[in-house]
C-alpha cells in the first residue's frame, strides 16, 4: 500500500495506433503498475496517441500524482533495443495521421518556447545497466516528429517550469513485440517479458544513479 510519504514514479504508455491492436508501451507499463522499485511505487497511464490530447492526459496525471519521476514509453517500430532518448525537439510533423486524424507540418510543440530539451535521466546509466542484465540498449538521439517526441518535449517543458526540484523526467523507446514483428517480416522485436525487465531496470537506475555516466555513446549520422 503507498503511503503519504512513499515518492511516486509517474510511468506512462500510449494506446495503440496505427491500425495495430496492441502498443508495448502500454503494456510494459501497466504490467509495471503498483510495483515499488528503490522505495517509490510506479503509476501507470496510458496517453493517447493524440498530439495535444496526450499532453492534457500528462499534465492531469502530473499536477494529481506529484511524482519524484516520470519516464514515457513509446513504441519505436524497427528498432531492436530499448533506447533511452537523448533530446527532444519543439517540433510536430507527422508522417501518419494521429487517432484523431491528425497530421501537422512542422508545428512547434510549444509556441515561443526552447528549440529542444535535453533529458535528465542518467541515460547512459541506463543503458550500462540493461546491457549487464543482458538486455540490448543504447542511447538514441532521435525521439522522431511524431506524438512520441510531442510527449517527451511537452514533459521537459512542463518539468522545467512547473515541477518541484529535483524531479527527473524523460523518454524510452521500446521495439514492436513479436506479434507485432511476425504481421511485417524482418521487424525486429522483443519480448515482452524482456521489456517489463528492461524498463524496470531503467527505473531502478533512475532512481539510484544521480550522476550520469561519461562514456561514449554518440552516432556518426
Amino acid at each position: 500500500m503507498t503511503t503519504v510519504d512513499t515518492p511516486r514514479i509517474l510511468l506512462t504508455g500510449f494506446e495503440p495506433f496505427d491500425q495495430d491492436s496492441v502498443n508495448p508501451s502500454w503494456e510494459v507499463a501497466r504490467a509495471l503498475h503498483g510495483e515499488t522499485i528503490a522505495g517509490a511505487q510506479v503509476h501507470a497511464v496510458q496517453l493517447p496517441c493524440v498530439f495535444g490530447a496526450a499532453m492534457e492526459v500528462l499534465d492531469e496525471a502530473l499536477a494529481s500524482l506529484q511524482p519524484s519521476l516520470v519516464i514515457s514509453l513509446g513504441l519505436a517500430g524497427g528498432r531492436s533495443e530499448i533506447t533511452p532518448e537523448r533530446v527532444a525537439i519543439n517540433i510536430d510533423d507527422a508522417r501518419i495521421p494521429d487517432n484523431a486524424g491528425h497530421q501537422p507540418v512542422d508545428q512547434s510543440v510549444v509556441r515561443d518556447a526552447p528549440a529542444a530539451y535535453f533529458s535528465t535521466l542518467p541515460i547512459k546509466a541506463m543503458v550500462r545497466h540493461l546491457r549487464d542484465a543482458g538486455i540490448p540498449a543504447s542511447v538514441s538521439n532521435t525521439a522522431g516528429t511524431f506524438v512520441c517526441n510531442h510527449v517527451f518535449y511537452a514533459l521537459m517543458h512542463r518539468l522545467s517550469r512547473r515541477a518541484g526540484p529535483g524531479v527527473r523526467g524523460g523518454f524510452i523507446h521500446i521495439p514492436a513485440l513479436p506479434q507485432q514483428a511476425a504481421r511485417q517480416p524482418g521487424m525486429a522485436s522483443m519480448a515482452l517479458d524482456t521489456q517489463i525487465q528492461g524498463i524496470r531496470t531503467a527505473i531502478h537506475t533512475a532512481m539510484t544513479v544521480q550522476q550520469d555516466l561519461q562514456e561514449h555513446a554518440g552516432q556518426l549520422h
